[in-house]
């Protein structure tokens, strides 16, 4: 398994003129070394990756490699809706250092059941590295069927799953079927807890960038035992886990780096900066948790 506990989805900063900040990146990364998270996820949806360009995609994990330097695994997202380009790009992040890949399900022009399977079939065999399926239907339209994570889970190394359903049902019944060392994670900061009730191996999660250390000791008391605890600070992290997305992530969490005075940076459209309701909502929340 290449992980149990909390992986964060970690954001993109860009500076004013719309760069990549590579210091500010290096300065996040070392905030979750510091603070126990399980794992980094670059390049993924909260990162912006789908306005970073390939040369942008490289240098930005390239920094994460050299940074985290082993001591954590990284996992490169490098799905988009285009297999071939998808396949290409992942051959290429598989031998920059990282431990594994994010491939999305493809969004927009979404695909039939063989197609589907025929994706992810591509790219795994593209890649030198272990590749976590993304099933994220409110973002691609586009659900993984149970029997379908089945039916991957016998492709060497596609060894586990970001489930974003928000279906509880959904991911008991991936339980029910896949083999035990087929890693589930939660893509819902929310039911993160009962996501490990019904199997769950840990989260890659938005909210870990503000809340590293309390993700991870949700994850880490609920292994060891303690539901009381980690059912607890589930429902502590709730009010922020919420505000979080009340606008279209990783909006929201931007903000939120930036009011605790991290370097979240700016967006890049057709992401905006968001409402002062926003605003004022994480501020409150991050005050309730101590943050700021």
């Amino acid at each position: 398994m290449l992980f149990r506990g909390s992986g964060v989805a970690i954001v993109t900063p860009f500076l004013e003129n719309g760069d990549v900040d590579y210091d500010g990146l290096e300065t996040l990364l070392n905030f979750h070394l510091e603070n126990s998270t399980d794992a980094i996820i670059i390049t993924g949806t909260t990162g912006e990756a789908s306005t970073l360009n390939n040369e942008e995609k490289l240098s930005v994990i390239k920094k994460c490699v050299e940074v985290i330097d082993g001591k954590i695994p990284v996992i490169a997202g490098t799905g988009t809706n285009n297999t071939l380009a998808s396949a290409e790009l992942s051959r290429v992040v598989s031998n920059l250092g990282v431990d594994a890949l994010l491939v999305v399900t493809p969004y927009y022009n979404k695909a039939n059941k063989e197609g589907l399977y025929q994706h992810f079939k591509t790219i795994a065999e593209a890649s030198t590295v272990p590749i976590i399926l993304y099933n994220v239907p409110g973002r691609t339209a586009l659900p993984v069927p149970v029997d379908m994570v089945l039916r991957l889970s016998k492709i060497d190394n596609i060894v586990g799953i970001k489930d974003a359903t928000g279906d509880l049902a959904y991911t008991v019944a991936l339980s029910s079927v896949l083999p035990k060392d087929f890693a589930i994670y939660s893509g819902n900061d929310d039911v993160v807890v009962p996501l490990l009730s019904v199997g769950g191996d840990g989260v890659i999660s938005v909210s870990a960038n503000v809340c590293p250390q309390e993700t991870h000791d949700m994850c880490q008391a609920f292994f060891d035992g303690d539901v009381e605890r980690a059912r607890d600070l589930q429902i502590k992290l709730f009010p922020l886990i919420s505000s979080l997305f009340v606008e279209v992530n990783p909006i929201p969490v931007k903000e939120a780096l930036n009011q605790m005075g991290m370097p979240g940076g700016t967006y890049r459209l057709p992401l905006w900066e968001p409402t002062q309701a926003t605003k004022d909502l994480i501020n409150k929340n991050l005050k309730d948790l101590g943050k700021i």
